[in-house]
């Protein structure tokens, strides 16, 4: 194995490029204290904020992900759905979301359940979006070794390594002005990058025109794949949790509350939308290409990429056997790219609700600017160590998508829903139907950490001799998730205002505004209500 020199200089100058830009925007953020770390003052620029919001979600598992699943075999384009999905989930953001969290200037999506429902629970809903964070920075350091190590002859550990610090190292430097100001250049760079790297591929002598094994099987099966009768129920679950999962995790939230506006908050989402349409069919043609392509006449040889268990680097495969040197740095240049915007974005993420809602909020409330700068960076190294070292349980970019956007929807999707949109939630609701959700998943087993299925949803034996669950049970699982909490905090709220249980067991205070205020008049202890109903009746 020979190292690639010439590769690794146009990585090294990205880098720095990173780095320089990241020093520069870190000006900005000392003029700022408070919002002005975690959300650029409130007041991000309409273009960076599309950028930043475009290439949070399309990174490297983005990239690697939908061209793993086009030339899998087993799967195929059909199940590539990760660009309509997401475009749904910027829509979804846009049209219902950004409204009640703009308008109430929340600095994360954890304080309604905080203002609501206390520290306690809200503390406890923090693990699974900070598990969510961690797996997404797992499956894009997973991303960026594949493709080092393929086209540069570098060490997976040393790619995974040296993309890790980088991106940790200038996340800590500016906080969200950092993140959002680099990955304006690292859209751009994508953006250019795939599509130079579409033609060559197309045109490579190796490979068969992809109209051709679309639907015919020649070198595999058809590459536009298919989804049988039983497959069906998985197909739509992958769908639901890839279109609402998002909607739960922090990194978009940070977005939409550093716009001015309500409306430009939505402009940038729908602006996110198009964009993740359009950058979603260059991993597309490439995974067809490979699809195509009769390996054993290529410098790879046989057996294929597919056979040698190396479809998750199909990617860089492709550019590396299939299209000049030039162009495999090119594509290096996209899926590095990639990689350090999501990266960075989960880490603030992460740092945002760590720093935010419980060291500021309920460890040390007395906590300066200055104390709370350190706060963050501590977060942002934590949690970009403990992804780290995830990298080296799996090296599916797949697995970790599914499984990081699988903690979203299945316990913080519903409960974000019930806070914002149904009155009725309360602490108890919300208490138990996160112990229905997350009980529910885990007894639903799941491969990724060795768990085996107690509760089987129509599973079968894959081709592995594992159970799969070929029922949407993700979906179940999320819905009746929801309504748990929705039937619990009515049942609480009817036993302590009829009187069938004692105020004094009342920890999450469900006794309606209007008795408060009567209590009130009458001399009672409860002055006022809770500012927490007041801000969220203006959401509903």
């Amino acid at each position: 194995m020979t190292l690639n020199v010439a590769g690794l200089a146009v990585v090294a100058a990205f880098y720095l490029i990173i780095l320089g830009t990241s020093i520069w925007a870190s000006r900005l953020s000392k003029k700022r204290v408070g919002d002005g770390i975690l959300l650029a003052g409130r007041n991000i620029n309409l273009l960076v904020g599309i950028c930043t919001l475009t290439a949070t979600w399309v990174g490297g598992g983005f990239i690697l992900g939908i061209a793993e699943a086009t030339y899998n075999p087993t799967l195929g384009a059909v199940w590539a759905l990760v660009p309509l999905p997401y475009a749904l989930t910027f829509f979804s953001g846009g049209f219902f979301f950004a409204k009640p969290m703009r308008e109430n200037k929340y600095v994360t999506m954890l304080d309604p359940f905080q203002q609501k429902y206390g520290n306690l629970l809200a503390s406890a809903l923090i693990f699974p979006a900070l598990i969510a964070d961690v797996l997404w920075v797992a499956r894009t350091l997973v991303s960026v070794g594949a493709t080092m190590s393929v086209i540069l002859d570098i060490s997976y550990v040393y790619s995974i390594i040296i993309a890790s610090v980088v991106a940790i190292v200038y996340t800590i430097l500016g906080g969200f002005y950092s993140v959002a100001y680099t990955e304006v250049i690292q859209l751009i760079l994508i953006f250019i990058s795939l599509w130079l790297c579409v033609p060559f591929a197309l045109t490579n002598p190796h490979s068969l025109d992809i109209s051709l094994t679309a639907y015919n099987q020649i070198f595999q099966a058809p590459w536009v794949g298919t989804v049988e009768p039983h497959e069906a129920g998985k197909w739509f679950d992958n769908f639901m949790v890839l279109a609402l999962g998002g909607l739960a995790y922090q990194a978009l939230y940070q977005r939409i509350l550093s716009a001015s506006s309500y409306t430009q908050a939505q402009v940038i989402c729908f602006a996110s939308s198009a964009f993740c349409l359009v950058l979603g069919i260059p991993p597309i043609l490439i995974g067809a290409v490979a699809a195509s392509t009769d390996w054993n006449s290529t410098s790879y040889g046989l057996p294929t990429p597919y056979e040698c268990g190396e479809a998750s680097s199909i990617f860089p495969i492709t550019l590396r056997y299939l299209t000049p040197t030039f162009v495999s740095f090119i594509g290096i240049g996209a899926v590095t790219a990639a990689v350090m915007s999501s990266m960075n974005s989960a880490l603030l993420s992460s740092a945002s609700m760590f720093s935010s809602n419980v060291y500021k909020n309920i460890i040390r409330k007395q906590a300066s600017d200055r104390e709370m700068q350190w706060v963050i960076r501590i977060s942002v190294v934590v949690v970009g160590l403990t992804g780290t070292g995830l990298t080296f349980l799996d090296n599916s970019v797949l697995v970790f998508w599914l499984v990081g956007s699988d903690m979203s929807f299945t316990i913080m999707f519903p409960q974000l829903v019930c806070i914002l949109f149904f009155k009725v939630s309360n602490g108890y609701g919300a208490s138990l139907g996160f112990l229905v959700g997350i009980t529910l998943r885990i007894l639903s087993g799941e491969p990724l950490f060795g768990l085996p299925p107690v509760i089987c949803y129509g599973c079968q034996l894959n081709d592995e001799g594992t159970l799969t669950q070929f029922f949407p049970f993700r979906t179940a699982i999320m819905i009746t998730s929801l309504l748990s909490v929705l039937l619990f905090s009515w049942l609480a709220a009817f036993l302590f205002n009829q009187g069938l249980l004692s105020e004094k067991w009342d920890v999450f205070k469900v006794k309606p505004k209007e008795n408060v205020y009567e209590d009130r008049k009458a001399g009672g202890n409860n002055t006022e209500a809770p500012v927490s109903v007041q801000l969220l009746e203006s959401t509903v």
